[in-house]
């Protein structure tokens, strides 16, 4: 007696087998009407797993009395409910960085899926915020009602991905200044940022040089800042550093000096007389004697009666300091006057 059996995979139903089969009479003669049945060749199931039809020989009852020696020999079959293969599978996503976490709570139900009236509630924890791949991991609940007993569950964890963004250009403007001398150090510091990128800022790179240039004298005191004195410390972005160079510059200070030639009136009497040099004044107090040379002549010696000018120039004046831009103006000539005597009375 063989039991019939069935095969099902679980779908929240009920399954059946029933009945049996004669597979084999070991003698011809014997029927299966010399035969009588009365035990139970049904058996039901719902959840998945394997259930026994337990057939017994005494459920067989022999009825001819031609045969003596009956033995009623059970083959077992079963009624089996297979799992249910789900594919729980989590999204994949991608975007550029940007500076805020990537989550995507989607959970696709995939395989067989779950029977209607059953399924889960899904905790998604997957989160990338850097540059570079993780998995979209989740974990599952099932619901009141639902048998992990009756489902292979597969997870399948979907990718998060952030994308390196364009290389940003950052642009490092040198402070400068332009100033006048004044005999004290003028001091430059620091410089302007900018980029193309506004995720991207000042705590994203280290500077490595000396952002200070100072001086005193007239001239042009470059910064000298390179790219290589930035260094970028936010591994999601590759960055180029472009330097826009600037200078402290110290022009000349202007300064207007009058000079003034000495003169002198003297009456005739027959003697040489001379006068020589000159007065001068700066409009900064800056500006001083040793800071010029006259390379002409200012001395004058006449004896006869008359107006002698000395014939100063400011040409004849040379600035020896280049932290002046000087404009030289004799304003008064220097003169020697030989008065002539009262008129002579000869008698």
């Amino acid at each position: 007696i063989t039991e019939n059996s069935g095969s099902y995979m679980y779908d929240g139903a009920e399954h059946t087998a029933s009945g049996y089969e004669v597979t084999n009479i070991s003698n011809d003669l014997y029927k299966t009407g010399d035969f009588t049945f009365s035990g139970n060749d049904k058996v039901t199931g719902t959840d998945a797993g394997t259930y026994d039809m337990e057939l017994k020989s005494s459920d067989f009852t022999n009825n001819s009395k031609n045969f003596s020696n009956v033995e009623f020999v059970i083959v077992d079959g079963t009624l089996t409910i297979s799992k249910r293969p789900v594919t729980l599978t989590s999204a994949d996503d991608e975007k550029v960085y940007d500076r805020t976490a990537l989550t995507n709570s989607t959970i696709t139900v995939d395989g067989d899926g779950f029977v209607v009236g059953e399924g889960a509630s899904y905790d998604v924890t997957g989160s990338q915020t850097e540059v570079g791949s993780s998995d979209n991991m989740f974990s599952y609940t099932l619901n009141e009602g639902t048998n992990d007993g009756n489902c292979i569950i597969e997870k399948v964890y979907g990718t998060l991905t952030i994308l390196k963004p364009s290389k940003v250009q950052v642009t490092i403007t040198e402070h400068g200044a332009v100033k006048t001398y004044n005999n004290e150090e003028y001091v430059v510091t620091g410089y302007d940022f900018a980029t193309s990128n506004d995720l991207y800022t000042l705590s994203d790179f280290k500077f490595l040089g000396d952002s200070v240039v100072s001086g005193t004298n007239v001239g042009n005191y470059p910064m000298e800042l390179t790219a290589e004195d930035f260094e970028n410390l936010n591994k999601n972005f590759e960055v180029e550093f472009n330097v826009v160079h600037n200078s402290l510059v110290i022009n000349p200070l202007d300064v207007l000096v009058e000079i003034s030639g000495n003169s002198l009136k003297v009456p005739y009497d027959k003697n040489e007389h001379e006068v020589s040099g000159y007065q001068w004044s700066a409009n900064s107090n800056l500006y001083t004697i040793e800071d010029f040379e006259f390379v002409g002549d200012s001395a004058l010696a006449e004896t006869n009666v008359g107006v002698y000018p000395m014939g100063l120039e400011s040409g004849e004046f040379t600035n020896l300091d280049n932290n002046f831009k000087v404009t030289f103006s004799v304003v008064e000539d220097g003169t020697l006057t030989i008065l002539a005597p009262s008129k002579v009375q000869v008698t």
